[in-house]
């Protein structure tokens, strides 16, 4: 189980701490300006209106027992990850910015945050979809948000150079309909 709430500025920095390097950076933020090295205050500046920064907390996971995790001190728990959800203006919410800790990967995390990402977002009445951007090659993301419903709605070829490669990005979507079909 997976609770989001507002992301605090010690949040910031433990999730900036999940970035290793240049390339993980743009997987995770696309083009959303970021750069190398990447640090707190960066995230934290991407607040505004009609963007939510989340932070994931895993209440099954306390904070001083673990040393495992990486995670800011949480009365609920440990911070196990991150998503944003950023209102969009045609009833939409675009999903993105989604990590899970390291030392939390492969224990069924990103699909619980997923999943609480859209309920969520599906929350607001007036919001028939979800959309994100996924890099072509991120295969085990492209599958996860499948799991969910998502279907691929755009290519873009050579979207961006990372390291002298072109990577491609995909936009899938989500309507509500076909999230509470598959609920």
């Amino acid at each position: 189980m997976v609770l989001l709430r507002a992301l605090e500025p010690a949040d910031a920095a433990v999730i900036a701490s999940w970035i290793d390097d240049q390339e993980a950076l743009v997987l995770w933020s696309g083009k959303t300006g970021f750069t190398w090295p990447f640090d707190a205050g960066q995230l934290l500046a991407l607040r505004e209106p009609g963007r939510r920064l989340l932070a994931a907390v895993d209440p099954a996971v306390d904070p001083a027992v673990d040393p495992a995790v990486d995670r800011a001190a949480d009365p609920a728990g440990a911070v196990i990850g991150h998503v944003s959800l950023r209102d969009q203006d045609d009833h939409s919410v675009r999903l993105g910015l989604v990590l899970v800790a390291p030392s939390a990967r492969g224990k069924g995390h990103g699909a619980a945050l997923v999943g609480a990402a859209l309920a969520t977002a599906f929350a607001g009445p007036g919001v028939t979809r979800v959309t994100l951007g996924v890099y072509a090659h991120n295969a085990g993301a492209r599958r996860l948000y499948e799991r969910f419903g998502f279907e691929e709605e755009r290519v873009y070829e050579r979207s961006i150079e990372v390291g002298g490669q072109w990577w491609t990005s995909v936009t899938m979507g989500l309507t509500r309909e076909a999230w509470r079909a598959g609920r």
